[in-house]
């Protein structure tokens, strides 16, 4: 009994410890590809003729009213680079940019009429991220450790696969804002040493042991005096899961329990370096799952260039990116659903905005709000689907639009929690991670 209650698993007390759903979930984790820089998508998941037809002229006569840009640098009406085909039983537009991806088609549910409040990257991805485009706000993947707790002993709640590009905005589009310290991003490497000092310095694990226990000692006496409180509590849970995390890490880290054809399958043999960063990275959101651990998110890999951001250079920056993340992201998927993971695990695949049908320059496409693609696969979703519609140039959502809050909504529903009662008292108000707003996406629903 002693043991079982000094395991998070059973006990009831300190931040992780597991919390019950509003409701039945679907989902048990999320893995959260984020495609930092905004892909295009009338490159991607948003297939538009008009584009072919009206290509090289000028867009104020094509398309009528245009808004302003990031840049406002407005060249001609640019056709995709890319053809596009239909896949699968449900005959889903893909271009050819994903023909790893396009394979899983029947899995995906592609929403079409997404749109952001911002055009510039940094308020963008805080937006995408936490609901709000300011600075220090809890990233969803804290609420999600907020709401739910903690599945796992020794590893954090909710990690971040760090490719090598953190996206504009910085660390702060992982951390935990006003909620308690222990619910904010653990930032793994992609390499072997993925966190800092994750070898003790101590020679035995007994004095390391040792002065741990020291140090909830004096904690435990303060506490008594001052009675709760959230940050100490949080700092006390993160020396105990930072000491288990020695043991773990290494242990998550060490591939060589996976098969060659396994790697293989995710890219680890493959040229381009960006293959080979963001296949680990997708081998290891599987291995996280398995393990536990409620939130995971992956960013782009390094050695692309640039992000998913080409005011210029389309063709080479796209297509680059698109390298570096089709073969590891089909092989997840299809290993998850190999292992029964996907059914309940959650896959979201998206950037922050998408771009212009029209060209920056000669050979670029800026920043486009009005109206971006995202994909789910897994965790309750309906696949073989899409979701709303744009207008004939993919410039602006015209049918279903549907907004990052209904986003945020619709996966804390498939996680068991209702987004209006996942609140957290600060500054005199009862916080949200949807703020005031937010509808659960029915139609897309299993």
């Amino acid at each position: 009994m002693a043991a079982l209650m000094g395991d998070r698993t059973f006990a009831s007390t300190g931040p992780l410890a597991p919390k019950p759903p509003h409701f039945p979930p679907k989902a048990r984790n999320v893995i959260f590809l984020y495609m930092d820089g905004g892909p295009s998508q009338v490159d991607t998941f948003d297939y538009k003729p008009m584009l072919a037809k009206y290509d090289g002229q000028d867009p104020h006569q094509a398309m009528g009213r245009l808004e302003p840009t990031q840049f406002n640098s407005i060249g001609r009406v640019m056709k995709s680079p890319w053809d596009f085909r239909q896949y699968g039983e449900s005959g889903i537009w893909v271009s050819d940019l994903f023909p790893h991806v396009a394979k899983h088609v029947d899995d995906l549910c592609v929403i079409k009429s997404m749109v952001s409040p911002f055009p510039e990257h940094t308020a963008a991805n805080y937006f995408l991220h936490t609901g709000s485009g300011l600075q220090g706000r809890p990233s969803m993947g804290a609420w999600v450790g907020y709401g739910l707790g903690s599945e796992n002993q020794e590893l954090p709640g909710f990690i971040v696969l760090n490719g090598g590009l953190i996206p504009p905005g910085g660390l702060d589009n992982f951390n935990s804002g006003f909620l308690p310290a222990a619910y904010q991003a653990s930032i793994f490497k992609a390499g072997d040493h993925p966190v800092a000092n994750i070898r003790p310095m101590e020679p035995s694990s007994e004095l390391q042991r040792n002065k741990l226990d020291l140090m909830a000692d004096l904690d435990a006496h303060w506490l008594e005096q001052i009675g709760s409180d959230d940050a100490l509590e949080s700092a006390i849970a993160n020396y105990e899961t930072a000491f288990r995390m020695q043991t773990a890490v290494p242990e998550l880290m060490d591939l060589s329990d996976e098969t060659e054809a396994t790697q293989r399958m995710y890219g680890f043999e493959e040229p381009w370096q960006g293959t080979k960063i963001f296949a680990r990275q997708c081998l290891l959101a599987r291995r996280l799952v398995e393990r536990g651990v409620r939130f995971i998110e992956v960013t782009c890999p390094s050695g692309n260039g640039d992000r998913w951001d080409q005011h210029g250079g389309l063709v080479d920056g796209h297509q680059k990116n698109a390298v570096s993340v089709d073969q590891p992201i089909a092989a997840l998927l299809g290993d998850l659903k190999a292992r029964g993971l996907l059914e309940t695990t959650l896959v979201v695949w998206t950037g922050e905005f998408g771009r212009t049908p029209f060209a920056q320059g000669s050979d670029g496409r800026d920043h486009n709000q009005f109206a971006f693609s995202l994909w789910m696969a897994g965790g309750g979703v309906k696949g073989g689907i899409t979701y709303g519609q744009t207008d004939d140039w993919g410039y602006k959502t015209i049918r279903d639009r549907v907004e990052i809050h209904d986003l945020h909504a619709t996966m804390l529903h498939l996680l068991g929690l209702d987004h209006t009662q996942t609140t957290f008292r600060f500054s005199s108000r009862d916080m949200r991670l949807t703020d005031v707003h937010g509808q659960v996406i029915h139609e897309i629903l299993a």
